[in-house]
C-alpha cells in the first residue's frame, strides 16, 4: 500500500542521523513494549505481515508524530482489539474487564532465549525453477497495490540488475490475508542510484531484495 511509512528516498524528510553508542531502548517501557509485541507474536494469533499491516495502516498524522516503539504498541493494539483479546474500554483502564480469551500458543519466560536465536525462516519449498538467474536485467513493476507489499514505492517502474536467488520465501502480498503463503521466488536487485533519484544523487547503488511477481523481463 501506498502509507506514510514507505517514505525511503521521499524529500523534505532530511538525512538520517544514527545516535552514536545508540542504547538498545531510550527508556524502561520501550523493553517492555518490545517484549509484549514478541510474545503476544509467538501466540500464533497473526502473522509476521499482518503486524507490519497494522503499523503501516496507522493514520498518517498519527504515524509522523510516533516514535520506534510507539509505532510498535499502535500496532498490536490494532491486532488485539481486531481479535477481540483486548477492548478500547480495557485499555483506557489498563485492566482486563472481561475473560481473556484461549490462544494457539505461549511464549513461557524459559524458552524465551532459545526461541529468539532459532528465528522462524520464510524460506519455503516450491515447484519449478525461478524466472530470474543471476545478472538478468529486470525492471520493476510500476504497481499501487491498495494492500500490504514489501515492494518500495522509490523502486517501482525501475530498471535493475538480478545479483542473487535466495530460494522461494513467504509472500508478503498473500500472506498478510492469512490463509496462504503462496511462496515465490525471492530475489536480491541492483539499482544503479541514478535511475531512482536523478543525476543529482550523491549514492551509487541500492540493492533491495525483491519477489518475483514484483519483476518483468526487459
Amino acid at each position: 500500500m501506498n502509507g506514510v511509512h514507505d517514505m525511503g528516498g521521499m524529500q523534505d524528510f532530511g538525512p538520517v542521523m544514527p545516535e552514536a553508542d545508540e542504547p538498545w531502548f531510550h527508556h524502561p517501557w520501550e523493553r517492555r513494549a518490545f517484549a509484549l509485541t514478541l510474545a503476544m507474536g509467538a501466540t500464533g494469533a497473526w502473522n509476521l505481515d499482518q503486524v507490519r499491516s497494522a503499523r503501516e495502516c496507522l493514520p498518517p498524522a498519527r504515524y509522523l508524530a510516533s516514535t520506534y516503539y510507539e509505532i510498535w504498541l499502535a500496532g498490536l493494539r490494532v491486532l488485539m482489539e481486531e481479535r477481540g483479546l483486548v477492548t478500547a474500554a480495557e485499555i483506557a483502564a489498563g485492566r482486563a474487564q472481561v475473560p481473556s480469551k484461549e490462544l494457539p500458543r505461549r511464549l513461557d519466560a524459559g524458552i524465551v532465549a532459545a526461541v529468539l536465536a532459532r528465528g522462524a525462516s520464510t524460506q519455503r519449498s516450491r515447484d519449478g525453477v525461478p524466472r530470474f538467474s543471476r545478472g538478468d536485467p529486470v525492471r520493476t513493476r510500476n504497481v499501487n497495490p491498495a494492500t500490504h507489499t514489501r515492494l518500495p514505492r522509490y523502486c517501482r517502474g525501475k530498471p535493475g540488475t538480478i545479483v542473487a536467488v535466495h530460494g522461494a520465501h513467504v509472500y508478503p502480498d498473500v500472506d498478510v490475508d492469512g490463509n496462504d503463503e503462496a511462496p515465490q521466488w525471492l530475489y536480491t536487485v541492483r539499482f544503479a542510484a541514478t535511475d531512482l533519484w536523478g543525476p543529482d544523487t550523491t549514492a551509487t547503488a541500492v540493492h533491495v531484495d525483491c519477489f518475483e511477481p514484483y519483476h518483468e523481463s526487459r
